[in-house]
This record gives C-alpha cells, sequence and structure tokens, in this order.
C-alpha cells in the first residue's frame, strides 16, 4: 500500500512540475453563481517550481520502488 501511495505522489507532482513547465499563467474560472465584478484569480507559478516538483518527484518515483512489495508482519 505505501509503495502505491509514494509512486502515485510522485506521478502527480513530476506532472504538476511539467504543467507548471508548460504554462505561464492559469486562470481560474469564476462560478455562474459568483457576482459579476468579483476578481478573477490568476496562478502564476515561480520559476523555481516547475524544476523544484519534477526532480522532487522523480525522486519519490525512485523512493517508491525501493520500499518491499510485502511487509512480513
Amino acid at each position: 500500500m505505501w509503495r502505491s501511495l509514494f509512486l502515485a505522489l510522485g506521478v502527480s507532482s513530476a506532472i504538476l512540475g511539467a504543467e507548471a513547465l508548460a504554462i505561464e499563467k492559469a486562470v481560474l474560472k469564476q462560478p455562474e453563481s459568483a457576482p459579476a465584478n468579483s476578481a478573477v484569480k490568476e496562478i502564476n507559478p515561480p520559476e523555481w517550481a516547475p524544476w523544484s516538483l519534477m526532480a522532487g518527484g522523480a525522486v519519490v518515483i525512485l523512493y517508491s520502488f525501493t520500499i518491499p512489495r510485502r511487509v512480513n508482519t
């Protein structure tokens, strides 16, 4: 169970880092029930975020392969 959890976290982090590398900014859509004059939310990832997320994800993926498949308790 732990192995699959760490593998999923590592893959998710690496994918998020690749997405942050590909985009300049993300504009979040407002729900239709929100007032018309509400502020639009923009997410601007810092320059260090894509590389850090991809590197951290790669380390976690490699770590997940070192966890034993089954631990006898």
